[in-house]
């Protein structure tokens, strides 16, 4: 198992590294994969997914 690293991208989404699959409350799997983008501007129409939506809402973080 490898280690799970965080990254606060600038202006952007959550960079998850190292992990094998995201899931949900109920314990779906909703995406697998060794690199995960998640929304934190709120604006998302994918979440917990990134889909681009900080560039066009501008967000600063």
């Amino acid at each position: 198992m490898s280690e799970v690293t965080i990254t606060a991208l600038e202006n952007g989404p959550l960079e998850v590294s190292g992990m094998s699959c995201v899931k949900n409350a109920a314990g779906e799997t909703l995406k697998e994969g060794e690199k995960q983008f998640l929304c934190r501007c709120g604006h998302s129409a994918n979440k917990p997914f990134c889909d681009g939506a900080h560039k066009r809402e501008g967000f600063v973080g």
